[in-house]
């Protein structure tokens, strides 16, 4: 099974009707790019990328 992205917060999930985190329901499966955060608080990718929780999200998702 190939994982999707969330196109509103860019969460890559595996097979999921809502998003974990911003409750979107548009998901893709066309993405590019991979980051994995542990602690958003303290990590200056997730602050430029704007990401407030822990987990795996694409950096482009169409």
């Amino acid at each position: 099974m190939k994982e999707q992205a969330c196109r509103k917060c860019h969460r890559v999930v595996g097979k999921a009707e809502v998003c974990p985190v911003c409750k979107g329901t548009s998901f893709s499966a066309d993405w590019k790019g991979y980051v994995v955060v542990r602690d958003p608080e303290n990590s200056q990718i997730a602050k430029a990328l704007k990401i407030t929780q822990e987990g795996s999200y694409a950096l482009r998702v169409r």
